[in-house]
C-alpha cells in the first residue's frame, strides 16, 4: 500500500471496491476503452492528476487511467462529494494515492489540491478548474511541462474561456463538458435525476403539487426542471438569457424573475454557474418553510453568508438541513451547505451516463498526449468522431441498432448540384 494519501479511514476500503465494482456493471463504454488502454497502454509514464468527486464512477475513470499507463493522483472537487469508502479503496486495491475526505475545510481542500499539484503533472484532469487556477496562480513552474488539461464542467469551462481571454492559459483544455456525450446526457439525464435524489433523500419532502423554481435553464437545469415536473411539482424557471427563457416558456413551463418566483416557492434549485442567483431580496420574501438547494459547481449561487446576517438561529432538523430562523420567524432550509445536493446527500450521477462522460475524459488525455506540442494554447473541443465512438459504444452496449447511410444518401448529403 501507498505511504502518501489523506483519506477519513483506509479500514472502508473493503466496502469501496463493492460500490466500484457495482458501479462498473453500468459503464459498459469505459470498459471497453478500459480492455484497450490495458492493452496498449497509451498513457505510459504520464503524471496524471486529476481534481475529480470521488464517487465509484470516478474510481472505474481512475483504474482506466492507471491501467493505460499513467501514474495517476487524485483529490477531490468538492468537499461533501467524496465517498469516504471510495478513497481508501482505490489506495488500499488500486495503489492510487487518493486526498479527499467527504466534510474536509476549506483548509483541508486546498491542502489536498496544492497535494495533487506537489505530483507535477503533465495532465491535468478537472471538474471545476480548481487545478489549473491552483498551477497558474500559486505554481507557475509547472506549467512548462504540462501537455494539457481536461475540464468535465460548465462552470470549469466558464472559468477557462475567461483564463484564455485575458491570455494566461498556457496550455490547451480539452472542454470535455462541450462534447455532445457528455452535456447533452451528463448534465440534463444525470442531473436532473442525482438532483432530485438528493432532495428527496436529504428532506423526505413530497414534490407532487408544490411549486419548484429553477434557476437557470442550460442543460442542468433543463433536468431538473423535467424531473421535478415528472414527480408532480409545478415549475418555474428564471432566466437571464432571452432565448433560454424563450425556450424554457415554449417547453411548457412558467418564465419570470427570482425575485417574483421566489416569494411563490416551496423549492428553489440554482445550476447556472453564476454567483448569487438567490441573494438577500429573495430571502426577504421567501415562504415560511422554503427549501433552497444548488446544483451548480460552487455554493456561491446562493448568497449564504447574507443569510446567516439576516438569521437570528440556525438548527440542523436533519442531515445535510441547515435551517435558518429569520427576525420575523420565518424559517429557510438550505441543503447540503448550498454545495451540489447530488453529492452531499446522494451518490451523484447514475453510473450509466458517467460511463459517457469519463470514456470523454480517458479519451481526451490520450488525445492531448497523442497531439502533444500541436494543439493551440486555450480551450478545445475533441474531436466530432470521438463522440460518435462514444455514442455507438453506449448504443451497442444498450442493445441498440440504428440505421446506416447508403452511397446514394451519403453523396447526396454531400452534395449540392441535386435539387427538388
Amino acid at each position: 500500500m501507498i505511504k502518501s494519501y489523506d483519506v477519513k479511514d483506509i479500514n472502508l476500503a473493503e466496502e469501496g471496491r463493492k460500490r466500484i465494482d457495482w458501479a462498473e456493471t453500468e459503464m459498459p463504454v469505459l470498459r471497453l476503452v478500459r480492455e484497450r488502454f490495458e492493452k496498449e497502454r497509451p498513457l505510459e509514464g504520464l503524471r496524471l492528476s486529476a481534481c475529480l468527486h470521488v464517487t465509484s464512477e470516478t474510481a472505474n475513470l481512475a483504474r482506466t487511467l492507471a491501467l493505460g499507463g499513467a501514474d495517476v493522483v487524485l483529490c477531490a472537487s468538492n468537499p461533501l462529494s467524496t465517498q469516504d469508502d471510495v478513497a481508501a479503496s482505490l489506495v488500499a486495491h488500486e495503489n492510487i494515492p487518493v486526498y479527499a475526505i467527504k466534510g474536509e475545510d476549506n483548509e483541508t481542500y486546498y491542502s489536498h489540491i496544492n497535494a495533487a499539484l506537489d505530483h507535477s503533472p503533465q495532465v491535468t484532469m478537472d471538474d471545476g478548474a480548481d487545478l489549473v487556477t491552483g498551477v497558474l496562480k500559486q505554481r507557475p513552474d509547472l506549467t512548462e511541462d504540462m501537455v494539457g488539461s481536461t475540464e468535465e464542467t460548465t462552470t470549469g469551462v466558464i472559468r477557462l474561456k475567461a483564463m484564455a481571454a485575458d491570455g494566461v492559459l498556457k496550455f490547451p483544455v480539452i472542454a470535455v463538458n462541450d462534447s455532445d456525450t457528455k452535456h447533452l446526457f451528463d448534465n440534463r439525464y444525470g442531473t436532473g435525476q442525482s438532483t432530485l435524489d438528493g432532495i428527496i433523500r436529504a428532506t423526505n419532502v413530497l414534490l407532487a403539487g408544490k411549486t419548484f423554481v429553477v434557476g437557470g435553464y442550460g442543460y442542468c437545469s433543463r433536468g431538473i426542471a423535467a424531473r421535478a415536473q415528472g414527480l408532480g411539482a409545478n415549475v418555474i424557471v428564471t432566466e437571464v438569457d432571452p432565448v433560454r427563457a424563450l425556450e424554457a416558456a415554449m417547453d411548457g413551463y412558467r418564465v419570470m424573475p427570482m425575485r417574483e418566483a421566489a416569494r411563490l416557492a416551496d423549492f428553489i434549485v440554482t445550476a447556472t454557474g453564476d454567483r448569487d442567483v438567490v441573494d438577500g431580496e429573495d430571502f426577504a420574501v421567501m415562504k415560511d418553510g422554503c427549501i433552497v438547494a444548488n446544483s451548480g459547481h460552487f455554493n456561491i449561487e446562493i448568497d449564504i453568508p447574507t443569510l446567516e446576517a439576516m438569521s437570528v438561529e440556525r438548527l440542523r432538523p436533519r442531515p445535510f438541513v441547515d435551517q435558518y430562523i429569520l427576525e420575523d420567524g420565518r424559517k429557510i432550509n438550505m441543503l447540503g451547505e448550498g454545495r451540489l445536493i447530488n453529492l452531499a446527500s446522494a451518490e451523484g450521477h447514475p453510473s450509466a451516463v458517467m460511463d459517457m462522460s469519463f470514456a470523454n475524459q480517458a479519451l481526451a488525455s490520450e488525445f492531448l498526449l497523442k497531439h502533444k506540442g500541436e494543439l493551440a494554447h486555450g480551450v478545445l473541443a475533441l474531436p466530432k468522431d470521438v463522440d460518435s465512438e462514444i455514442a455507438s459504444l453506449k448504443l451497442a452496449a444498450m442493445g441498440i441498432e440504428i440505421d446506416q447511410l447508403t452511397e446514394e444518401q451519403a453523396h447526396y448529403l454531400a452534395s449540392w448540384e441535386e435539387g427538388t
